[in-house]
């Protein structure tokens, strides 16, 4: 019988509602073979809001589980033992607690942190660039990362503190080159940081370099992707041993972990993800030499809302079947030797070179944000007019669009979370808080403020803050007002336009209207970060001769009644995509019509299509979601709103 390779971790990744109810489906997942936790946080936990801060409202146990305090931790790992468990944890902005409520919970367990092994996300770069979970400016988020880095290399030595996610860039239109240069370049001003900072020994710093993981994304060409993580590896490999000395190559290891691309999942005949989702796998676990060491596949019907149990357990089951029923692990690299990956290899890894180097010179990752994200929003840009000139061809959406009624579709194909479980949390919250210690709490806060105002390492106050019962929202508001907050550039106005004479047609209408062009407010209300939609809504308005209002993330409905009245728009476009617009949209047109503001509301995001009439009945104007990617029909269907609205 031949040799096997041992499979990668197999993960999927999971959290909803609750920590009670997300923990009895880890447990599930885990009979069924999956063999690490993949932790999705809800947006108020990603950033640092209790459940009953105004601007969590609609958004908690959304996109996933609410952990606002140590009991929650308790109840989410109920089960399942810490001291052998590798735990993954998407969170960022304020993945310092998180660790911290994590550490917390295993030594209430009597499991000492030398044993916990897993990975806290923790890269705020492209959360400035592309999600937009952030909360502090870049020199205090990278102080935390820091820390962080610092303390578990004495304390949590197996944990990986810092897991470079390059998915996102993707996801926000980043080329394989940009990809690979923007991760790198995020890498270095870390570990830059980290050995200027002093809390490392200069002989333990190799150590240190091989705990840096990465998180990528795999798209459909999957030629392109396997000789982007060989050029990934090559890289990482030459850093580590030029610019850090590294002389031990399994600490030079690029060691990452997977999700394949859900930009590519396709909300029209969703059917199609399936085979998407098999042949961006094979990009990461074809070559053994640049092979992933995690993966998790989304499920096929993420681009209509939350999977079901049932649908994490088919993508568990591609996985499986991967890896023990074809011959995938039996042999050496299969690619060694061939002059067509090798040349792709090299061509990527020789441009992503060039650009990293660019990335340096303006003075690292940290420092050069706004540039960053203005060649991300261009590059999708491109994606987008070639999506819609047909450049880009993608099956069921601009090409073979024909279909026959779906069996998999109706209502009952994705999971609902229960409205009623944002009071049972804030209720839950609110009693966690009369029940704790008092004095305990105020005095784990004061060393926490006084701690972050030193140079002295986050850590430790965060985990007696932990154990003294604080909250995520009290922790995230101590440092809100030492650090400040900040918000990232939308990289819009860096943006050229390439979409032909199609939208030039659009801007000559809108400029002939009686009144001059439509003023467009684009707004994202509530906790959703991800901007990409919405940006390029922006540019499309712009190029076609439109007046655009576009302020970021993370807008409350109060704050976007008020800029619509006093910039006297003549449309309002609300982009929600974490699955809270039967919330939040009601709110925005209430306060909009309480304020004057007669304006036609359109919205866009992940809508699934039994919510249209609701919103439609509730006095929207037009519902947009990812099939209609024709920006230069949305932007007609603007403009004549403007003109409807202008005549009554």
């Amino acid at each position: 019988m031949a040799k096997h390779d041992q499979p990668w971790l197999m993960r999927t990744y999971s959290g909803h509602s609750s920590a009670t109810a997300s923990n009895e489906l880890y447990r599930t997942n885990l009979a069924k073979g999956q063999t690490g936790l993949s932790v999705a946080f809800d947006l108020p936990t990603q950033t640092g809001y209790d459940p009953d801060h105004l601007l969590a409202h609609g958004e908690v146990g959304k996109v996933g589980v609410p952990v606002v305090h140590l009991g929650h931790m308790n109840q989410l790992l109920d089960g399942i033992p810490q001291g052998e468990m590798n735990t993954s944890m998407t969170i960022n902005a304020t993945a310092a607690w998180l660790l911290g409520l994590y550490i917390a919970n295993a030594e209430d367990q009597g499991v000492e942190s030398s044993r916990l092994r897993g990975t806290t996300q923790n890269d705020i770069i492209k959360e400035y660039l592309s999600r937009g979970t952030y909360i502090f400016p870049p020199a205090a988020s990278r102080r935390l990362i820091v820390d962080m880095v610092a303390y578990c290399s004495k304390h949590v030595p197996k944990w990986n503190p810092m897991n470079v996610c390059s998915y996102h860039l993707q996801e926000a239109g980043a080329t394989p080159v940009q990809e690979i240069a923007y991760a790198l370049a995020t890498a270095i001003g870390v570990l830059d940081a980290v050995r200027e900072s002093g809390q490392v020994d200069e002989d333990h710093f190799p150590q240190v370099v091989g705990s840096i993981s990465f998180f990528v994304n795999a798209g459909i060409r999957f030629i392109e992707e396997t000789c982007k993580m060989r050029a990934f590896t090559a890289s990482w490999d030459r850093i580590c041993l030029e610019r850090y000395g590294v002389q031990d190559p399994k600490l030079r290891r690029f060691r990452y972990g997977v999700q394949v691309n859900s930009l590519g999942l396709t909300e029209a005949q969703p059917e199609n993800n399936v085979q998407r989702i098999v042949l961006e796998a094979l990009g990461v676990t074809l070559s053994k030499n640049a092979r992933a060491r995690s993966l998790q596949l989304p499920a096929w019907n993420e681009a209509l809302g939350l999977p079901r149990p049932w649908d994490q357990q088919w993508s568990l089951r591609i996985q499986q079947v991967l890896a023990l029923e074809t011959d995938l692990l039996e042999y050496e690299d299969i690619f060694e030797g061939s002059k067509v990956i090798e040349a792709k290899t090299d061509e990527l890894r020789d441009a992503a070179w060039t650009e990293l180097e660019e990335v340096l010179e303006l003075g690292g990752a940290f420092e050069a944000i706004e540039e960053l994200k203005g060649r991300l929003v261009s590059s999708h840009t491109e994606r987008m007019r070639r999506l819609e000139s047909g450049d880009l061809q993608v099956v069921g959406v601009n090409v073979f669009a024909e279909t026959a009624p779906s069996p998999l579709g109706g209502e009952e194909s994705i999971l609902k979370v229960d409205p009623d479980v944002q009071d049972q949390l804030i209720a839950d919250v609110r009693a966690w808080r009369d029940a704790r210690d008092a004095d305990a709490v105020k005095g784990a806060i004061d060393e926490l403020r006084r701690v972050a105002r030193s140079s002295e390492n986050i850590m430790g106050a965060t985990i007696a803050l932990a154990h003294a019962g604080g909250t995520t929202g009290e922790w995230a508001d101590v440092l809100r007002e030492e650090f400040g907050e900040y918000r990232a550039p939308t990289g819009v106005s860096a943006a050229v336009g390439r979409h032909g004479n199609s939208l030039g047609d659009v801007a000559r209408r809108a400029r002939a209207l009686p009144g001059g062009p439509p003023r467009l407010l684009v707004a994202k209300p509530g906790l959703d970060g991800h901007s990409n939609g919405a940006e390029q809504i922006a540019v499309a308005a712009r190029d076609a001769g439109m007046e655009v209002i576009y302020q970021g993330i993370r807008l409350t409905p109060e704050q976007i009644a008020s800029v619509a009245r006093d910039e006297d728009v003549d449309v309002v476009g609300l982009s929600i995509l974490s699955g809270s617009h039967l919330e939040l949209v009601p709110m925005v047109i209430k306060l909009l019509r309480d304020n004057g503001v007669d304006a036609p509301v359109v919205v866009g995001g992940i809508i699934p299509e039994e919510d249209r009439p609701e919103l439609l009945a509730g006095g929207v104007a037009a519902v947009y979601t990812p099939k209609d990617f024709e920006l230069t029909r949305i932007m007609d269907e603007i403009t004549s709103l403007t003109s409807q609205n202008r005549r009554r």
